[in-house]
């Protein structure tokens, strides 16, 4: 039995993976192995429940206000630490997380291959996003098996110099994830913080679902989109803007500061995915500096305004699931104007096509896995 080691840290790590272990676990031919650093805390235990997926080894690594040094630092001897008891066949990472990278490097110091998942994704700005820019292209260094999304996560790669019988292009395992959870989402009928009628009663009123918290933005950028949604909130009083605030105290400050005691501005605390899913299931459109995001959206057919100015996912921009539209006022305020205006329905003009994927794509990954473990043991 080959033994795979599935290490990660944060919310959108466990999302993504979790499909693929569940996967892996029900093979007799392959052990799956649960590692996770707690990157993020609460917001991971939450996805873990909900897939139910139990850590075989919880590293535990997160401290208040840690730096990005020192929880680098920290990650890599944990995580060598780990790998030198447990000497699994396969390291598997997903994304560009700091355990993402910090797992990389330490299974390539025990001579362990590395599998990532949602390779090729690039900016080519290494200062957007950050430091995730630069965890994505390390661990591609680091990596044995690329597995892309897209092809043209595919084509960043060979111009990378990438092997190309190294790449598979599977689609992105979010998309499978929310396949799972969509079902168990649309049986809510309550979000915590935010009233009833929202999501029941009045589903007729427009809602916008709000995701803010990427480390760019910090400090203007965020006071700047805080005003943006606040003129929104005035401009359109019958509509909901709903925020989950991330715990940073970088992010909550300014969105409190600016945001608090406005009547239609709900802010809430982070949310557990299901409910998650289902706050995108009912919302109008997304205003977004996330990335995930820009993948799950598109199979409820949500539009995404990217509080961004550039994206590692062009493949939403240029099938018009995204439109970036940065961090300047007007640009946020004209953007979402456009989506809320009676005379616009592009939010309702048919179904979005998914450039990220049916579903699939830990089906795809796992059986590229298993063939080449499996091949690489007839050599043994």
């Amino acid at each position: 039995m080959k033994k795979i080691s599935y290490i990660f840290g944060t919310r959108p790590e466990a999302i993504k993976l979790c499909p693929l272990i569940l996967l892996t676990k029900n093979r007799p031919d392959l052990q799956a192995n649960v590692c996770v650093t707690a990157q993020h805390r609460e917001m991971l235990d939450q996805v873990l429940e909900v897939f139910g997926v139990i850590p075989d080894v919880d590293l535990d690594l997160m401290q208040h206000n840690q730096s990005l040094p020192q929880l680098t630092a920290t990650a890599i001897t944990a995580i060598s630490a780990y790998l030198e008891e447990r000497r699994p066949d396969l390291v598997v990472v997903q994304g560009d997380t700091t355990t993402t990278f910090c797992a990389g490097l330490a299974a390539f110091y025990h001579h362990i291959p590395v599998a990532h998942v949602e390779a090729g994704l690039r900016t080519w700005n290494k200062a957007a996003p950050y430091p995730e820019e630069i965890n994505r292209s390390l661990t591609t260094r680091l990596a044995d098996y690329h597995f892309a999304p897209t092809q043209g996560a595919k084509a960043n790669l060979l111009r990378e110099g990438v092997l190309e019988d190294s790449i598979f292009v599977t689609g992105n395992t979010v998309v499978d994830a929310l396949h799972i959870a969509l079902h168990k989402a649309r049986q809510q009928t309550s979000i915590p913080g935010l009233p009833l009628e929202l999501m029941n009663g009045h589903r007729s009123k427009p809602l916008v679902l709000i995701t803010s918290h990427r480390r760019e933005n910090f400090g203007p950028g965020f006071r700047s989109i805080c005003q943006a949604i606040r003129l929104l909130a005035e401009q359109f009083s019958d509509t909901a803007f709903v925020y989950p605030v991330h715990l940073n105290p970088n992010v909550r400050e300014p969105v409190f500061e600016l945001l608090t005691g406005i009547e239609n501005v709900f802010l809430l605390e982070p949310l557990g995915y299901l409910d998650f899913v289902a706050l995108l299931d009912r919302a109008k459109f997304v205003l977004t500096d996330s990335g995930g995001i820009q993948e799950e959206a598109p199979s409820l057919n949500k539009p995404v305004l990217l509080m961004r100015t550039t994206t590692e996912r062009p493949e939403a921009v240029a099938m018009g699931t995204a439109t970036l539209v940065g961090t300047e006022v007007d640009q946020i305020v004209n953007g979402a104007r456009k989506l809320l205006s009676n005379d616009d329905r592009s939010s309702e003009s048919g179904l979005m096509a998914n450039p990220f994927g049916d579903g699939k794509a830990s089906q795809r990954i796992l059986e590229v896995i298993s063939s080449k473990l499996l091949t690489e043991s007839k050599k043994a």
